[in-house]
């Protein structure tokens, strides 16, 4: 018998896919949407429980909103969305690539909050469901150079999620999730090593059992993201541009 249905956006690659992969094994049937259909089908295929899934581009308002509806048409409900659609592209501003930073705050931000609009008008509606907001440790400080427009969204996002929660809207919890390094598509490409990375299945456990407590906000993997994240709060910006 399903545990629920979870809707995870950008489940074709990284984190999305191996979120589908872990909480497909703890029983849950899947709304899985994605720009790349033919990657959710193939994993689609691969998973144990019901699985459907939809071809979305989260810069679409429209789609998201007739996306997020057809689901849950089709489920009868919707337990949990998580808003995991992410871009990482981004430029030292007043580089000549304003075009890279305008695409990464479209889909990190404005793409969630399309996502999470149209998750509240089903929660709404139901009286129950949990709204989860992936966001990033890079969040809780500005960064420098590519990272800046990044780092801005993921503030963004984790201040939506935070207001949201102050709404208390009956029936629905709200909660953030601040990820570490964890390897995945998006940040394949970087080739040096990185202090305290950890391979995607292993940052992906600490992300799903943070989202099966309900956890109003965790930082992942709790170790070493926990203090990190104490500390970055309070460290002069000549220490925290060292992380970044």
């Amino acid at each position: 018998m399903s545990r629920g249905v979870v809707l995870i956006t950008g489940a074709s690659a990284g984190l999305g896919e191996e979120m589908a992969r872990q909480f497909a094994a703890l029983g849950y049937d899947l709304a899985l949407c994605a720009r790349r259909v033919d990657r959710l089908e193939k994993l689609r295929d691969e998973l144990p429980t019901r699985v459907v899934v939809r071809q979305l581009d989260v810069t679409d308002d429209d789609a998201v909103f007739t996306v997020f509806r057809e689901f849950a048409a089709e489920f009868g409900r919707i337990d949990r969305v998580i808003v995991n659609a992410g871009l990482g592209k981004g430029a030292p501003l007043g580089t000549g690539r304003p075009d890279a930073n305008r695409a990464t705050a479209r889909v990190n931000f404005l793409g969630a909050l399309a996502q999470a609009e149209a998750a509240l008008e089903i929660f709404r509606a139901q009286q129950r469901g949990h709204l989860v907001i992936i966001s990033s440790m890079s969040a809780l400080r500005g960064m420098r150079k590519s990272m800046t427009t990044y780092a801005a969204t993921k503030a963004g996002v984790a201040a939506l999620a935070e207001g949201l929660r102050s709404e208390r809207i009956p029936g629905v919890d709200v909660s953030v999730i601040y990820p570490g390094y964890i390897r995945s598509e998006m940040n394949e490409h970087v080739r040096q090593q990185t202090p305290f990375m950890v391979d995607t299945a292993t940052g992906v456990r600490a992300m799903v059992a943070a989202i099966e407590k309900r956890k109003a906000k965790a930082y992942v993997p709790a170790w070493p993201w926990v203090p990190i994240g104490a500390a970055m709060r309070v460290l002069p910006l000549s220490v925290v541009r060292r992380l970044g």
